[in-house]
């Protein structure tokens, strides 16, 4: 058997860091080696693996610099200005990179985009293999629709998600607009209020939900005369991105540098 390949978690005590520290408990091939939060965090000393009932034998601490050394790859869903300092980090010590974080400056995601050329990086907005099944029906259905339908994205999350239109959300525009010949921030709509405009036929629209828990709520709605057709995804459970993560990481095994999506690691790309 094959050494496994060893993990570092940051966010660890967070909701997505600990769906990934469950499902790496279960994978053979993978061995946790870090779990990293932020100092002011009243988990740190505890282990990893506490809060659902295992036993990691690896202890929640803030120090990246020295755990970093410890592991193969990253996997980091937390926050911009955490995000690049965690990239610095992976570069300095040549560690590949799983960046579920979204939010991102343009200017940010020029530097992620640089730093691919040292280090292999997934870099995507939701590694869910539903999601991005959905972004390729949707690339599909626009190719067939967005003549003749309007096209709106709803999208609905938990009350704590502090980005808007989400990640996901905007990949989904994306996918719409370069299907359809169209510019994401020329033809994107992200707020109607007021006495508005009769809709112009080009107009990709956004709607935004934030209330209780929802995990993730996806919609894709192609609205046309006498019939409306919906592409939908919803996220009951955050392992659902984990299990994504944990096959990011093993695609990311076969390179030395580049940057990837889920879209490559599903092999959806045509």
């Amino acid at each position: 058997m094959t050494n496994p390949l060893r993990i570092i978690i940051v966010g660890a005590s967070g909701k997505m860091g600990q769906a990934l520290i469950n499902e790496i408990s279960k994978d053979p091939e993978l061995l946790l080696t870090g779990a990293i939060d932020q100092s002011s965090s009243t988990d740190l000393g505890m282990d990893a693996g506490a809060l659902f009932g295992i036993k990691t034998d690896v202890i929640i601490n803030d120090d990246f610099e020295s755990t970093i050394k410890t592991g193969d790859c990253v996997i980091d869903f937390t926050r911009p200005e955490a995000s690049m300092e965690y990239l610095e980090g992976c570069i300095k010590n040549n560690i590949k990179y799983v960046l579920g974080t979204t939010g991102f400056s343009d200017e940010e995601k020029e530097k992620i985009s640089l730093a691919s050329k040292d280090i292999p990086i997934c870099f995507a907005p939701n590694m869910s293999v539903g999601v991005n099944l959905l972004v390729s029906l949707v690339e599909a259905a626009t190719h067939v629709l967005h003549k003749d339908y309007d096209m709106e994205v709803i999208e609905s999350h938990h009350r704590d998600k502090v980005d808007a239109p989400s990640g996901t959300a905007l990949r989904l525009g994306e996918a719409i607009a370069k299907t359809a010949n169209l510019n994401l921030e020329e033809n994107g709509v992200f707020q109607r209020a007021g006495k508005i405009d009769k809709r112009k036929q080009n107009e990709i629209g956004f709607s935004t939900i934030r209330a209780g828990d929802i995990v993730g709520d996806h919609t894709v709605l192609y609205a046309g005369d006498g019939e409306r057709i919906e592409l939908t995804h919803k996220a009951g459970s955050r392992s659902t991105f984990a299990i994504g993560a944990i096959k990011a990481v093993k695609f990311l095994t076969n390179h030395s540098a580049g940057l990837f999506d889920m879209m490559d690691v599903l092999n959806l790309k045509k």
